[in-house]
């Protein structure tokens, strides 16, 4: 029987694998992506109705991170309409909030939903720092990253039952899931940690995205550094956790930093 189970399971997993658009690596994508369109919204509403929202007018804050989201947004639009790809940002309604939060966080659902924790903003601290860490968390969402954790726990947890059937059958653990999956909240202790493997992909493509919007990809290695001494003695959260150290990871940083460098025109801004 206990063959027989893990054959499914293994069958489940071969028979959902799809290829990235933004990446080209072949992932396990068990849901169904207008039914995580639905959860992201509800999910993501539901946060903004619990925390409080720093406001545009009120906020040269908040102005900076809907300024910085913007041209990444647009950037990205037109990079990949260019490349004969506008699929990957097609359910994609951008908005870009700052919440009040002490946590250096920042976080992407799908559909261009993200949040900026005000936090964050002395370590991000000037708009090209904060594009690095913006474009990471977007690339998380261009890439399937939070589809293909939330995947795997679900095929672990849910035996790869269908998002809808776990909703009814049991909803409680499933949106646990989503927001673990998506690192939402203002506790990242328990969160899923991305793999290596999509933490490097979020590295790379997230300083593309920043260098397409005019943003300088070399402030990357001075904020990842800040970032770094401002976890000592600290959770850290995920997006930083999950490297094996924080002088690999700024290493690995450098490399991205000479081939984002190819997409970068201080005139895009």
């Amino acid at each position: 029987m206990r063959d027989l189970v893990l054959f499914i399971l293994i069958s489940v997993s071969v028979a959902s694998c799809q290829k990235n658009v933004v990446t080209g690596r072949s992932q396990l994508l068990l849901v169904d992506e207008v039914e995580l369109q639905k959860l992201s919204l509800q999910q993501y509403h539901d946060f903004l109705s619990k925390n409080k929202i720093v406001g545009p007018g009120f906020s040269t804050d908040q102005a900076r991170v809907e300024r910085v989201g913007k041209r990444l947004a647009h950037a990205i639009g037109v990079y990949y309409t260019n490349q004969g790809k506008p699929e990957v940002v097609k359910d994609f309604h951008w908005e870009f909030n700052l919440v009040e939060n002490k946590e250096a966080n920042a976080w992407c659902m799908p559909g261009g939903k993200v949040v900026v924790y005000t936090g964050l903003l002395p370590i991000a601290s000037n708009d090209d720092a904060l594009a690095v860490v913006m474009g990471h968390e977007i690339a998380h969402a261009l890439a399937d990253h939070g589809n293909e954790r939330m995947s795997q726990a679900m095929l672990q947890q849910l035996g790869g039952e269908a998002l809808s059937v776990a909703l009814i059958n049991k909803p409680g653990l499933t949106r646990d899931l989503f927001l673990q999956a998506y690192g939402v909240g203002s506790t990242l202790g328990g969160t899923l940690p991305f793999s290596r493997k999509q933490e490097l992909e979020a590295d790379r493509y997230g300083l593309i995205m920043a260098a397409l919007a005019g943003y300088d990809p070399s402030e990357a290695v001075v904020f990842w550094q800040a970032m770094a001494k401002h976890a000592e003695g600290r959770s850290s959260p995920e997006w930083l956790s999950t490297h094996p150290s924080d002088e690999k990871r700024i290493e690995q940083v450098r490399i991205y930093v000479v081939e984002a460098k190819k997409y970068y025109n201080p005139k895009n801004q």
